[in-house]
């Protein structure tokens, strides 16, 4: 069973509309969504919610007042300001690191797990989907990645899928490292653009300091034959194989919005360009 990582250094480059073809061009695929800050390739996919799962994580200081004695050891101890002078917790201001609860002579504080977010298991017209939903302003995107990508491996393997596809998050963070491990190809989304370019290479450089194996696809490649060429020359001296060079099109745009990949939606250059690429993927 392989494993694809569609990653972007930056966003906007197109991965999701990529992810999602190949979503409709493969047989029995599997798609995890790893962009849990900001989600959208359900917009594509329409999937039915079969399982809806909280992620906890990190946790909160919370005094229990029944037990507290008001000594004042608690707010002496915490940097973070997060106690106030009636021995009350702001959460917005805990960090989570448990200092309090440790000095305590009365035991009153109690480490409070997080709820910090969810995570669903869908159902596609192309295969089994999981995805997730990362609270506002909430930690370890990285963590809730790992829970989404290892439960994803479990429903194809149990659905005996032949490809997992995986929709990363834009940039160089934790969740983008935890999009890539164990993956067997990433392909790298850019633009002709500076910032696509500059993305590019940084992203490029992750996946190179984990030995995976890596392509590059530029997207919206005749809006700046000059910009492209430069990917091109980047990639020849990286030993990067550019895979897919996309022309601009207006019937992406319309796919979007009519919420279809652009595969299904229409038969233009752009189409055959992802089908070629999604062969060359899996000869």
């Amino acid at each position: 069973m392989k494993h694809i990582a569609i990653i972007s250094g930056k966003g906007g480059t197109g991965k999701t509309i990529i992810a999602a073809s190949f979503a409709a061009l493969g047989r029995n695929v599997c798609l995890v969504d790893c962009d849990v800050d900001a989600a959208d390739l359900h917009l594509l996919l329409k999937p039915e919610v079969q399982e809806s799962h909280e992620f906890k994580s990190g946790h909160t200081a919370v005094i229990d007042k029944n037990l507290c004695t008001q000594c004042g050891e608690c707010t002496a101890v915490c940097r973070f300001n997060a106690i106030s002078e009636v021995f009350t917790v702001d959460p917005i201001s805990c960090e989570g690191c448990g200092v309090c609860s440790h000095v305590c002579p009365a035991e009153a504080i109690a480490m409070r797990e997080n709820v910090s977010g969810e995570w669903f298991v869908s159902q596609t017209k192309y295969g089994p989907f999981v995805h997730a939903r990362l609270g506002i302003a909430e930690e370890n995107s990285g963590k809730l990645v790992t829970k989404i990508k290892q439960v994803a491996a479990e429903h194809a393997e149990r659905q005996k899928c032949t490809c997992v596809i995986v929709d990363g998050p834009p940039g160089i963070g934790c969740p983008v490292i935890a999009s890539l491990t164990g993956v067997d190809v990433a392909v790298i989304v850019t633009e002709p653009t500076l910032s696509g370019i500059h993305d590019m290479e940084r992203v490029a450089g992750v996946a190179r300091h984990f030995s995976i194996p890596t392509k590059v696809v530029i997207n919206k490649c005749d809006i700046n034959q000059e910009n492209s060429d430069a990917i091109a020359t980047l990639c020849e001296k990286e030993n990067i194989e550019v895979v897919a060079r996309i022309p601009f099109s207006k019937n992406v745009v319309e796919s979007m919005v009519n919420g279809v990949p652009v595969v299904e939606f229409c038969h233009d250059d752009v189409t055959q360009e992802l089908i070629a690429l999604w062969k060359k993927l899996n000869p």
